[in-house]
């Protein structure tokens, strides 16, 4: 495997957004800004770094027993004793997470703790095999040798897709492109652009589902945001790097380890994780003063708050924090959504699966199943233990499902893994996990607008979490990262502290040619 790209990134045409000057460390005479930080997930560790380096004391409240949020990891037994690592699943470290890759720098300095997978193939029902392997970087060149060696395109498919429809995707702009196509469903759009169904699955289906939503329920601006970001607005490429070990491991042990010594490269400020403590109630003590109350009882009062909890953890919080707000904003946060639940199956099996078995392995149209991977081909954890056993640790995950399909979900995802990689369905299953979640935001038309921003009615509370809106072209990790830098920022420019710098994708496609088709298009209409 080749090693992980740099905290930096490869594109020269990234955007890069310097921090505002400032001093370095904003305490004085010792005393130290306190500042509360909820949730200790990407978004809520982004904002206790951005903070802590500039001199506050951060007390981090996070309601589980681990670090990471939704990209946390944990230890479990298996049915003879053994601990094994578990979490919520596989998850992909582009090279255009600029953000999220300078905040894992900060315990891992070479990112020495990714490794990159060098291909990522994608199936569908019709046994069809698309792959990323050897493709151009530059845009559009690598969009179009993708759709030209695709089994799944045809020079037809290219020829009938309509110019006029498709000019927002092909020249994405941030964030104007929310304003044309938010309140378009997916489905919708592919379909009036005359995309060619067989392929939806592998270009398109793959991206919104990764928002755990179906194309007809999730936002047409987002989904041309995914496709600018991967493909039409960045040159970093399409393969990604991966945990060499379970997250806790590999992610956030080095950065707790970092966060809580002081002095630590010039440091000036600390950190102290409290896990398992429940917010119940933020309240507002005039207009540089919060308390956070916990269901335990306990108090912190605060000089400033980070809220990076999920929507859920969010609306529950401000309903019950009558002194936080206007109408319109606790309004506009009631609003705030959910996608639909997603389940991760995994399992311990007694004998590991073809050599030939790529690590991570994309599907479309394969009901429920929708994406299957062999977590010992990289992860160090699960490579001893099947190094040990003879077997090998497989991963299947289904998006957007339903509560009503639980009861034989598992049934279906076995079924579909024993068509998909046959030896296994020979395979003892030595243990397993079924993990159930909905908790990630929901991407529909027209929420857009409608989202949360980084700020608040209270100048010192807030916002963090890729539920947050946010006018630049970042989705998912990276969109989590981004808002909790943002989040610091936003406290620091208060207290006259530097800033941090951030980096994009351009917030523009890279062809000047399309951007003046587009804009003709747009004209004519």
């Amino acid at each position: 495997m080749r090693a992980a790209n740099g905290v930096d990134g490869g594109d020269a045409r990234r955007v890069r957004y310097p921090g505002v000057p400032g001093r370095r460390d904003v305490g004085v005479d010792g005393v130290r800004p306190r500042a509360v930080v909820i949730g200790a997930g990407i978004a809520g560790l982004a904002a206790a770094t951005g903070l802590a380096e500039r001199g506050f004391h951060v007390d981090v409240l996070e309601r589980e027993t681990y670090l990471g949020g939704r990209v946390g990891g944990w230890t479990e037994r298996l049915p003879d004793g053994t601990e094994v690592g578990m979490n919520r699943g596989f998850h992909a470290f582009f090279a255009q997470y600029y953000n999220l890759r300078k905040l894992l720098s900060r315990g891992d300095p070479t990112l020495g703790n990714l490794r990159r997978l060098d291909d990522y193939p994608l199936i569908d029902a019709d046994g069809r095999r698309d792959t990323f392997r050897n493709l151009p970087r530059t845009p559009p060149w690598n969009a179009l040798l993708f759709a030209l060696r695709s089994p799944t395109f045809t020079l037809r498919d290219l020829v009938g897709i309509d110019g006029r429809a498709a000019a927002p995707l092909a020249a994405v702009s941030v964030p104007r492109i929310y304003e044309q196509l938010d309140h378009v469903d997916a489905e919708t759009f592919l379909r009036d652009i005359n995309f060619p169904p067989a392929a939806r699955h592998l270009a398109f289906e793959v991206f919104s589902r990764s928002f755990f939503a179906e194309p007809r329920n999730m936002s047409a601006a987002e989904l041309a945001t995914m496709f600018h970001i991967y493909f039409l607005g960045s040159s970093e490429g399409l393969i990604f790097d991966v945990a060499r070990d379970n997250f806790d491991v590999a992610l956030w042990e080095p950065l707790a380890a970092y966060l809580t010594a002081p002095g630590v490269r010039g440091r000036p400020g600390s950190v102290e994780f409290h896990t398992g403590a429940t917010v119940t109630e933020i309240e507002a003590r005039g207009p540089e003063a919060l308390r956070v109350r916990l269901a335990d009882g306990a108090d912190f009062d605060a000089e400033a708050v980070v809220s990076a909890t999920d929507v859920t953890g969010l609306r529950e919080i401000v309903a019950a924090s009558p002194t936080l707000g206007d109408a319109d904003w606790r309004a506009r946060v009631a609003a705030s959504a959910g996608a639909p639940a997603f389940a991760v199956l995994r399992l311990w099996l007694d004998r590991p699966v073809e050599p030939d078995r790529p690590p991570f392995l994309a599907t479309g149209g394969l009901d429920p199943i929708d994406n299957i991977s062999v977590l010992d081909r990289y992860e160090q954890r699960a490579a001893t233990w099947a190094s040990r056993t003879g077997g090998s640790v497989v991963e299947l995950h289904a998006y957007a499902v339903t509560r009503e399909a639980e009861s034989d979900l598992r049934a279906r995802l076995l079924k579909r893994l024993y068509e998909i990689y046959p030896e296994t369905a020979a395979a003892g299953i030595v243990g397993e996990t079924v993990l159930w979640r909905q908790d990630c935001p929901r991407f529909a038309p027209g929420d857009f607008a409608r989202r949360p921003t980084v700020t608040t009615p209270h100048p010192r509370l807030v916002l963090a979490g890729d539920g947050v809106r946010v006018d630049l072209p970042v989705a998912l990790m990276e969109r989590a990262a981004t808002t909790g830098w943002l989040a610091a920022n936003a406290l620091l420019r208060q207290w006259g502290a530097a800033e941090h710098s951030l980096q994009t994708v351009p917030t523009r496609g890279r062809s000047a040619v399309l951007h003046a088709l587009a804009s003709r298009l747009d004209r004519a209409r």
